[in-house]
């Protein structure tokens, strides 16, 4: 599993000499919120601050800062002494530089040393160790296209199998667990959890998602079916599996919805996906303004 934070490491470390372009503020309609940010060198980006031509200008003056600077020695990291280290824009997203989102972004634009890079970095992890985690039950057909869609996405994705040949191909920023006991792992769960059940036994199915509905702090129980098999579940659970209405009524199957009739694993997938990240956002959502990397940037 390779980390997004070990990809800001990768970055950091390999592209030479970099600017840091964040939204430092905004009015009204903007592309993205206060403390989104990129990372510019002389040949690419790591990030986005949403695109257009608000972008084209940021990264236009971000490249001129860092072609004022001496090449990097490779291995080594000297302190910036240049006349501009920072630099402001404030752009209206008017006409005039062909946005039409109305509103006004400041972008501050700053050249990175060794302490902005540790800052960088340290926001990351702490940003990372707040993601919330989905649990993906099943490397299948759809188990793989959600893995690749919420891999996408600002979540931990695990997906768990009993088949170790089912975990192959995963994304790379999608941790895999391969165990013979996969409903056990629902329990060590972290609260806030989202948990997509679609294994390839139902027998399997019922087992997790009856251990998932146990789990009042879960943000999220969906089980891929059909109505006859959430009828089956629910007669099982209730029966067999001391389960109770209040429970069950929490589980969402099928996973996706039904208003969209189309089987395919990838368009299953992309509505589960925004189905998932509703419920992630709902449950376990902070304001903008108390994101870890908000914190330290401002710092």
């Amino acid at each position: 599993m390779t980390s997004k934070v070990q990809s800001l490491k990768d970055f950091l470390a390999g592209q030479g000499r970099i600017a840091l372009v964040e939204v430092a503020g905004t009015k009204g309609s903007t592309p993205r919120e206060k403390g989104a940010f990129m990372l510019v060198s002389r040949e690419a980006i790591f990030g986005t601050i949403g695109g257009g031509q608000l972008e084209y200008m940021a990264i236009d003056k971000a490249r001129q800062m860092v072609a004022s600077l001496p090449p990097r020695k490779p291995g080594k990291e000297a302190r910036i002494e240049v006349d501009e280290v920072c630099a402001t824009l404030d752009v209206p997203l008017g006409p005039e530089i062909g946005q039409c989102c109305g509103g006004r972004v400041e972008v501050l634009i700053r050249l990175v040393d060794i302490d902005l890079a540790k800052e960088l970095v340290a926001a990351a992890e702490a940003e990372e160790a707040h993601l919330p985690h989905v649990y993906i039950f099943g490397g299948g057909h759809v188990g793989q296209a959600l893995a690749s869609a919420i891999a996408l996405l600002p979540v931990h994705g695990v997906v768990i199998e009993t088949r170790a040949e089912a975990l192959e191909g995963m994304p790379e920023t999608v941790e895999t667990r391969l165990t013979p006991m996969p409903e056990a792992e629902v329990r060590n769960a972290p609260a806030g959890t989202a948990f997509a059940i679609l294994t390839h036994d139902h027998a399997l199915d019922f087992l997790i998602v009856a251990e998932a509905l146990k789990r009042d702090d879960a943000a999220y129980v969906g089980m891929i079916g059909s109505k006859t098999k959430k009828a089956t579940f629910r007669n099982w659970f209730l029966k067999s599996a001391e389960g109770t209405e209040a429970e069950f009524a929490r589980l969402v199957s099928p996973i996706g919805g039904d208003a969209v009739k189309d089987k395919r694993p990838q368009v299953i997938a992309a509505l589960a996906a925004a189905e998932i990240m509703t419920a992630l956002v709902v449950h376990n959502a902070a304001p903008n303004a108390d994101r870890p990397h908000d914190r330290v940037m401002a710092g």
